[in-house]
């Protein structure tokens, strides 16, 4: 095999050229390429045992570990589409995500499994639960067929349904402006030429050691799968409780490149980093918001001899722009040029591009550009968009993702971000619509009406600030509403800080409740 045009032959390629290369590590074992490329066919013939058929959606619920990355790339491999949870989520979301795509196969925990079954009732298009430790799980789980994963992986061998590369590979679901979370559908043509790409400018080879410290659910979590595999390099899957895990991690697997996003770098500096770890990390990447210049000297010093990489994403286009490490001293809060294969323009609302130093919004074209949100034709259209004044002739124009966020192109070409231009927050390295966060507090019936909105924050980027006022029936108990918070969401949503107000809260001329007035009151308030 010269090349990679879909995603489970990035596995096919390495273990062709090195089988008994360490693919993954996962603890203290290690799987060589060759038995991943056997258990992702014994998953893929499984699958089809169970009569999947071509673009079902199978959903991964599960912590970093060999199964989640064999089921990640054995559900293409049978011509499925993987849908990867991010563990953190409850129930209430995984609920949403498997019916809002008619996930048609779990694969999940007995552990997870158990906080699940008022949720997968009302799954109506799921069919059969992958139970990774079955002899914990329950006996029964409704009319669902309830497996262990030794026992599908056990099935005979059996084609997977013809694929070609723009068929569609996987939805990773991100929080949505309407605050339920949207899937982005991409194509295998999608991930593999991002693979290509990103590889490509970090420089990966067969030698290197990627550390996936970042969810899988996230399109650069995954990145680090993708990336390591192109080269036939080695990935350590980390589920780390504290950030000197992660250090740990680096020093013991000798790693050579690390992802993450800011929130964890900034915790990272304020750790001892042992000196060794100098002499084989070769590079740290940065994503999902702005890194801080001070955490960006810190790690630097920490650091001396590793390159840093800035980079810009949207899972939209999987990854759009990076800074590469010897532009860093000159422009240290730039996220770059786009990367190889893309082209990012920065357009005025009419589409006309912006002169140097305009503001304007980022539009990504290009191989990595995915198919659209997955049953939402208006959010599509909002976002998957043809060029204004690009090859008009054609019958069947080029579609390119409008991201929604302000950016700069200096004279020399050199991308800065500015702002978003919906009111989605990020905090943590996630999106988060405030919208979710309201309809989640309005569930408790603790609050009477209730604002969310996003605050600079050195450390999470955005800290989650909410306004609310009493429920009718009494008081507003603000601790007992963040317990239930902590019940109701991942952690990342949980709000930084809730506060009381009598309400009824302004509105603005629509009738709505005016997040952008108080939200400015409220940093003013702070300021003055």
């Amino acid at each position: 095999m010269t090349d990679s045009h879909l995603l489970h032959q990035l596995i096919d390629r390495a273990a062709a050229q090195t089988p008994t290369a360490a693919a993954l590590t996962y603890g203290k074992a290690s799987l060589a390429y060759g038995d991943l490329q056997a258990a992702i066919a014994r998953f893929a013939s499984g699958l089809m045992a169970l009569g999947l058929q071509r673009g079902e959606r199978v959903a991964i619920y599960l912590e970093k570990r060999f199964e989640t990355v064999i089921a990640s790339f054995g559900a293409p491999a049978a011509g499925g589409v993987f849908v990867p949870l991010n563990p953190l989520l409850k129930p209430e979301q995984v609920g949403y995500i498997l019916r809002d795509c008619n996930v048609r196969v779990l694969v999940t925990s007995a552990a997870r499994l158990a906080l699940l079954p008022e949720t997968l009732a009302a799954c109506r298009d799921l069919r059969h639960v992958v139970v990774l430790d079955a002899g914990t799980a329950p006996s029964a789980c409704g009319a669902l067929n309830l497996l262990c994963w030794d026992d599908l992986l056990a099935a005979p061998p059996l084609s997977g349904h013809r694929l070609i590369d723009t068929d569609v590979v996987s939805i990773l679901y991100t929080s949505g402006s309407t605050g339920k979370p949207k899937g982005v559908v991409l194509s295998h043509r999608n991930m593999v030429a991002g693979a290509r790409s990103v590889a490509s400018y970090l420089e990966n080879h067969a030698g290197d050691t990627l550390l996936a410290a970042l969810p899988l659910s996230f399109d650069a979590g995954f990145s680090q799968l993708t990336t390591a595999f192109h080269a036939g390099a080695r990935v350590v899957l980390l589920n780390y409780l504290l950030p000197r895990d992660v250090i740990k991690a680096i020093e013991r697997e000798k790693v050579t490149g690390l992802t993450a996003v800011p929130p964890l770098y900034i915790q990272l500096t304020q750790l001892a980093w042992p000196e060794s770890i100098g002499e084989h990390l070769r590079y740290f990447a940065n994503t999902g918001g702005r890194m801080p210049r001070q955490t960006l000297d810190t790690l630097r010093r920490h650091l001396p001899r590793s390159q840093p990489f800035l980079m810009y994403g949207l899972t939209e286009a999987f990854r759009s722009t990076y800074l590469p490490p010897a532009e860093v001293d000159r422009r240290p809060d730039s996220i770059g040029k786009a990367i190889p294969n893309a082209e990012i323009l920065v357009l005025r609302e009419d589409g006309s591009p912006c002169a140097a130093n305009e503001p304007g919004e980022l539009v990504h074209r290009g191989a990595l550009v995915g198919l659209g949100y997955w049953n939402d034709p208006e959010k599509t259209a909002e976002r998957y968009k043809p060029l204004p004044g690009r090859e008009n002739g054609l019958v069947l124009p080029e579609i390119a993702v409008f991201s929604g966020d302000t950016v700069r192109m200096d004279e020399a070409g050199f991308l800065y971000f500015i702002g978003r231009r919906d009111e989605m927050m990020k905090t943590s390295g996630y999106r988060v619509s405030p919208t979710e966060v309201e309809e989640i507090l309005y569930a408790t019936q603790m609050v009477g009406e209730c604002v969310a909105f996003g605050i600079d924050d050195e450390r999470l980027g955005q800290a989650i600030q909410v306004i609310a006022t009493p429920p009718t029936n009494g008081p507003l108990d603000v601790a007992a509403l963040l317990a239930e918070c902590r019940q109701r969401m991942p952690t990342y949503m949980v709000p930084a800080n809730i506060e009381t107000r009598n309400g009824p809260l302004p509105r603005n001329p629509n009738g709505k409740i005016d997040r952008k007035t108080l939200a400015t009151e409220w940093v003013a308030a702070r300021l003055g």
